[in-house]
């Protein structure tokens, strides 16, 4: 399947390739669903124009996962993409190793860039949230979703994310641009945390590749240490809970009346809400859709969904408590290095590693099999650690 689901051949200046999810107005944007297959957008999302002022081209629209639910893209209505020995690998990343795009821009709630560049040699970062305009992403999961950066090294991450971060009055949850800004004083990172319990699940291979990132940050210069942790896995849960009721509630626009796929087989609204679903939304989707309006139910809105609310300002907190000691927290980035099939659990199960940093809300620098995870606005420091390391950690 081609890695660009649109490719602007007649790119100029450096190429910046968009997921499927930010949308243009001069390229379709489907979201890797058959619900939203040729939908043309009548703006831009606020990164295009930044990029386009500062000079870049789009190289065009990159294939993904249905709503970016999944592992590595396997669920797009478009089909999933596979290396030589037919294990799958993300579009993401391939738009910069084999279609030459200078960098990615990735939407980020369920981690898939994070474990698409921890497994291709790449370096990606995803932003504080909140730093970067959600304005123009197709929502899923609006209070942990973030627009990050992949790119070759992690200074052509850093060129891009100054490029794209900053204050938007068009997104409500966009911070104040000397917050923003503060991120490029941060304090280098010196002594990280490598929490046990996230090591023990891992596969040999990948254990192998986690291994040799930690030793090359040891051999320059910063202090490890590995502790244990029961807080950080229930982010987990929490997240899978929460994601899954934001999803139910910022999807339901696609009901086939307004815009997007519209069955042919109805007799009344009912049936043209759930026959038109039901034919262009993914199995993963379906689950998450069913999940999440559970959750919301009025039996579960108090002991299922309150509680993951809850369990996201314990563990805002317990970070808090983490970095008192530590600069950042090293997970891995995903559970093996190579994937030849998934189900509908892999991304739930596969969530573990990627969960914490998501709910809270938090920086991550992805790469060599691992992901750093620093405090707010520490985006850069973490960029600077990845480039320490470049040429040193497994690849």
């Amino acid at each position: 399947m081609a890695v660009f689901t649109v490719k602007n051949e007649n790119v100029q200046g450096k190429a910046v390739a968009l997921d499927d999810l930010i949308l243009t107005k001069d390229y379709p944007t489907a979201a890797g669903s058959k619900m939203l297959e040729g939908f043309m957008s009548l703006f831009d999302a606020e990164v295009v124009p930044r990029l386009q002022n500062a000079g870049y081209g789009i190289a065009g629209k990159v294939n993904v996962g249905e709503f970016s639910l999944d592992v590595l893209g396997e669920t797009s209505h478009f089909g999933a993409n596979r290396d030589q020995n037919g294990n799958l690998v993300s579009a993401l990343s391939e738009s910069i190793k084999t279609e030459n795009a200078f960098a990615c821009l990735c939407t980020d709630s369920n981690g898939t860039p994070r474990r698409a560049a921890a497994l291709s040699g790449l370096c990606y970062i995803k932003p504080t949230y909140a730093t970067v305009s959600r304005y123009g992403l197709v929502a899923c999961v609006c209070s942990g979703e973030t627009v990050g950066v992949m790119a070759k090294t992690a200074d052509g991450c850093a060129e891009i994310l100054s490029v794209i971060a900053g204050h938007d009055d068009k997104d409500g949850t966009s911070l104040p641009q000397n917050m923003i800004d503060s991120a490029k004083n941060a304090d280098p990172i010196c002594k990280v945390a490598v929490i046990s319990s996230f090591m023990n699940g891992l596969s040999a291979d990948m254990s192998e590749k986690v291994n040799a990132s930690l030793a090359s940050l040891r051999a320059n210069g910063i202090e490890i240490e590995e502790i244990d942790d029961s807080v950080l896995p229930l982010a987990q849960p929490a997240w899978n809970t929460l994601s899954a009721a934001e999803l139910c509630n910022n999807i339901s626009r696609f009901d086939g009346v307004k815009y997007g796929y519209r069955t042919a087989n109805y007799k009344n609204i009912e049936e043209l809400y759930t026959n038109s679903r039901t034919e262009a939304f993914g199995l993963l989707t379906k689950m998450q859709l069913l999940y999440g309006s559970e959750v919301l139910s009025t039996e579960n809105y108090m002991p299922v969904y309150d509680k993951a609310l809850r369990m996201r300002r314990v563990l805002c907190a317990h970070f808090s408590e983490l970095f008192a000691s530590y600069d950042a927290i090293v997970l891995p980035a995903c559970s093996q290095t190579a994937y030849v099939e998934t189900d509908t659990d892999t991304a739930y199960n596969e969530s573990l590693y990627t969960a914490p940093a998501s709910i809270c809300g938090l920086p991550v620098a992805a790469f060599g099999g691992i992901q750093i995870i620093g405090k707010a606005f520490s985006d850069y420091a973490l960029l600077s650690l990845v480039k320490k390391t470049e040429g040193g950690a497994a690849q």
